[in-house]
């Protein structure tokens, strides 16, 4: 395969995804095994890779990536532009005429020369003009197909097909690489992948009967735990004791997961170690859900989920839809949430009652009484949580922190959040 220029982007309709996109560009989502990005380059190796994102996120983008960010100019020869929200199962010929392909109002893809791969600025992008200009400049045609993704719930309608395809690309087969102790039960083993480095305690059972199972790089699954495929068990993860993991669920690098979870996404450097249910939900980054936390997914009456999305409440068409929570968000013990519940970034809810269906980044407290969580105060409990994996919180970081703190503060508002909470030391 010749090398190619990749460019990876996000849209206007990032919106819609908050607010696990907060810190994030789309891209960097999960679903099944890995993120978004990593599907599209793995069917370019050797590439390129250009990723556009939010101006507000490049500085932080760059800490994490080798790869150039939101650049000034693009390389020599064609560009092929991947939309950050599509669901890349199969390879997009960069070589080829200009060539620009959309589906209601959204660039999927772009196949376009230097000259007019300018026009392709995230901030053109986000605005519509990238397209209202390429439409008069490039032949351009509506597609058939193509899976974007619109709203967090479709990532785990996806999670477990996804599981299905990733386990093919990477792993490819069942093999056990990890140490499996006496007294584990291997169920479909032709379908179980077992990493380096990983410990699979007596007593555990891997059912990969209902689809595969994938355990990464250092991961220790405790006595008596059970796991479902398809299923992702990511690197450097704890699966407690006698926990319960059911089909579709994906938990990604350094987490520790306990009590029962089914069709659910963990990002990454996330704990929900204890009992408790977690159903149908989408989990972000830094997140420590408490002992006898409960979601709930499904309504008494089986009617389908609401959900609140940029300022309004959207019928999800589903009738399973779980808790959304942003990065850097915690429970208190025996919290409980409606279904559909969306938590903001740096929030943490505590008490027994059901908290609003929406509750805005940066506040603390219980039901009825959230107040502002101010931004260095939930720097410092950052920086606390962080420094226990080994993760230093970055000036980068920092900053947008702050920045999404006057960002978010609209939502603050609407739902009549004032005031401050000292939380002493």
């Amino acid at each position: 395969m010749n090398k190619a220029n990749i460019c990876i982007f996000e849209d206007a309709n990032y919106v819609n995804l908050l607010p696990l996109v907060y810190m994030r560009p789309v891209y960097e989502l999960r679903c099944g095994i890995d993120l978004l990005m990593d599907k599209i380059i793995r069917k370019y190796p050797g590439s390129d890779i250009i990723l556009l994102c939010r101006d507000y996120l490049a500085d932080t983008l760059k800490e994490k990536h080798k790869y150039r960010v939101n650049p000034a100019k693009y390389p020599q020869g064609a560009t092929l532009f991947i939309n950050g929200r599509l669901l890349l199962n199969k390879t997009i010929a960069f070589a080829g005429k200009e060539e620009v392909v959309f589906s209601e109002n959204s660039i999927l893809y772009a196949r376009l020369g230097r000259e007019n791969a300018g026009i392709m600025t995230s901030k053109n992008i986000i605005s519509g003009e990238a397209l209202r200009v390429l439409k008069l400049r490039v032949p351009c045609r509506e597609a058939a197909d193509g899976k974007l993704f619109n709203y967090s719930w479709e990532f785990i309608k996806a999670n477990a097909g996804q599981i299905r395809i990733d386990f093919k690309d990477i792993a490819g087969k069942g093999r056990i690489l990890g140490k499996v102790f006496e007294g584990v039960h291997l169920i479909n083993r032709k379908d179980i992948f077992i990493d380096k480095g990983a410990v699979i305690k007596p007593g555990v059972v891997l059912d990969a009967e209902g689809g595969p199972i994938y355990i990464g790089k250092g991961v220790k699954i405790l006595p008596n735990a059970v796991i479902e495929g398809p299923s992702y068990i990511g690197d450097k993860c704890t699966v407690k004791i006698g926990a319960k993991i059911y089909e579709g669920t994906s938990i990604g690098e350094v987490c520790k997961a306990g009590g029962e979870i089914e069709e659910s996404i963990i990002h990454s450097y996330s704990n929900k170690q204890h009992e408790g249910f977690l159903g149908h939900a989408y989990i972000g980054q830094w997140c420590n859900i408490a002992a006898d936390t409960n979601d709930s997914d499904l309504k008494n009456n089986y009617s389908n989920v609401r959900v609140y999305v940029n300022g309004k409440f959207v019928d999800t068409g589903e009738m399973f839809v779980g808790l959304t929570m942003g990065d850097h968000s915690k429970t208190g013990i025996n919290s409980m949430f409606n279904t559909g519940t969306v938590v903001g970034i740096n929030v943490n809810i505590f008490g027994a009652q059901l908290p609003p269906k929406f509750v805005p980044s940066f506040t603390w407290g219980a039901s009825g009484a959230f107040v502002v969580y101010q931004p260095d105060k939930a720097l410092k409990v950052a920086e606390r949580v962080m420094a226990r994996r080994k993760v230093e919180l970055t000036n980068a970081q920092k900053e947008l922190f702050r920045y999404l703190y006057k960002l978010t503060e609209k939502e603050r508002v609407l739902t009549r959040i004032e005031g401050d909470l000292s939380l002493g030391e």
